[in-house]
């Protein structure tokens, strides 16, 4: 009989993994001011150590510091539940980690799972990273450099990022919110098909602005799929990175971004809807459609790093429509730029790139001024209606062409 029970259960799919750990079944309080995170830890490591399961946390709002999903665990968040992250960076441990295109240890983020298969993180719940206190030290750490005629890092002012998952294929991110991140929202590194869908991801530009609050960061990833997803962020909406420095494109850490589709999203203020940069050495195969978008940004930012050898390649972007600031931005990208004792001179180079069935309310056309060095072509703008306040499009390169392309009225003339 218990053959026959064991059998049974295999043919139809079960597996330890569908056992479900509700928090407030293993100790967890309800107490929505009480430090939760070593209660909430030990439920993860007795279902990873009992084969698996989800962790469910129930209605209510439940804080905690970092926490380490471990092998065959997944995360669900149910309707009400509020997963909220401490704002005492004391709560996130310094460990190994990936930050603005280089491995060197920093704070772990609220939510973390490493060289993990088949991670999920499923709502319809919410993960909060309570991050205003984070962002007043911040702007405070900043506007106190500024009266010395000193500029500041983004890593200074120690903050954790909400979700970080590192090395892990099929990934999945579901039906979730994630709010008020410290740091970047959703930052996935050297990780492998990986869904995310159906997400509302938001940080606030007031009345505190929440900086370098990315809502999507892909990493030396491959096979992204974003859809059905809202983001609005005081960042870049969804920032392709990889690397950058001078010999950025030797270092095992760092490598190529490829076959990311971005479909059916809807996106709201940010700093760009998609970014290449500021940390990336090559990206591949990019795809962004069939959005909606209703911000004063880039639809399309490149940011060209003089210090970086990047490369920039296969990118669509097709049937979007709404309003923007521009449709594209290709411009140097300086900031924290550091040759260091290097002799080499880095250049971008920036090839087939399609632009097609666009119709949107824009302040200008765009702009198309990288670096000196800079190598651009086959860059098509197709089929594409603006009206713009600007009726300009700044480009210095040859490889750009127009083909129906209206703006204010007018057919578009590529110089």
């Amino acid at each position: 009989m218990k053959r026959l029970l064991l059998l049974f259960c295999l043919f139809a799919g079960f597996n330890t993994q569908s056992q479900e750990y509700i928090i407030t079944k293993y100790g967890v309080s309800t107490d929505s001011t009480k430090l939760n995170t070593v209660a909430i830890q030990k439920v993860i490591d007795k279902a990873s150590a009992k084969g698996g399961g989800t962790i469910v946390i129930p209605k209510g709002v439940f804080l905690t510091g970092a926490l380490f999903f471990k092998p065959k665990t997944q995360l669900r968040l149910a309707q009400g539940a509020v997963l909220k992250g401490s704002d005492n960076i004391a709560d996130y441990p310094l460990i190994p980690s990936r930050m603005e295109g280089q491995n060197l240890d920093y704070y772990a983020a609220l939510v973390n799972a490493y060289q993990l298969e088949h991670f999920s993180i499923s709502g319809p719940g919410e993960i909060n990273g309570n991050g205003l206190r984070f962002w007043k030290a911040f702007w405070a750490h900043r506007d106190s450099l500024k009266k010395l005629n000193r500029s500041s890092t983004n890593l200074e002012v120690h903050r954790p990022r909400l979700v970080f998952i590192w090395g892990s294929n099929q990934v999945k991110i579901t039906n979730v919110k994630l709010r008020n991140s410290g740091f970047w929202t959703t930052h996935l590194y050297q990780c492998e098909d990986v869904l995310i869908d159906s997400c509302d991801i938001r940080s606030p530009f007031a009345p505190v602005k929440a900086p370098s609050t990315d809502g999507i960061d892909i990493d030396v990833c491959k096979r992204v799929t974003i859809r059905n997803t809202y983001i609005s962020v005081n960042d870049d909406g969804i920032c392709i990175k990889g690397g950058k420095g001078p010999n950025a494109q030797k270092l095992p850490g760092n490598g190529i971004v490829e076959d990311v589709l971005i479909e059916n999203c809807n996106f709201g203020q940010s700093h760009g809807t998609l970014t290449l940069g500021s940390e990336s050495i090559h990206a591949k195969n990019i795809t962004i459609r069939n959005c909606t978008v209703d911000n004063t940004c880039p639809i399309l930012r490149l940011k060209m790093r003089p210090d970086t050898y990047q490369l920039f390649e296969n990118v669509t972007v097709e049937n979007i429509i709404g309003k923007c600031g521009v449709i594209i931005d290709m411009n140097p990208w300086k900031q924290f730029f550091n040759l260091g004792d290097s002799k080499e001179k880095p250049y971008g180079i920036v090839r087939n790139f399609k632009f097609s069935n666009i119709n949107v309310a824009c302040q200008s056309f765009g702009t198309m001024q990288g670096n000196a060095a800079d190598q651009v072509s086959g860059i098509v703008f197709k089929d594409i209606k603006a009206t713009a306040e600007t009726a300009e499009f700044k480009n210095i390169y040859d490889g750009v062409k127009a083909e129906n392309v209206i703006l204010n009225g007018k057919p578009l003339a590529v110089r």
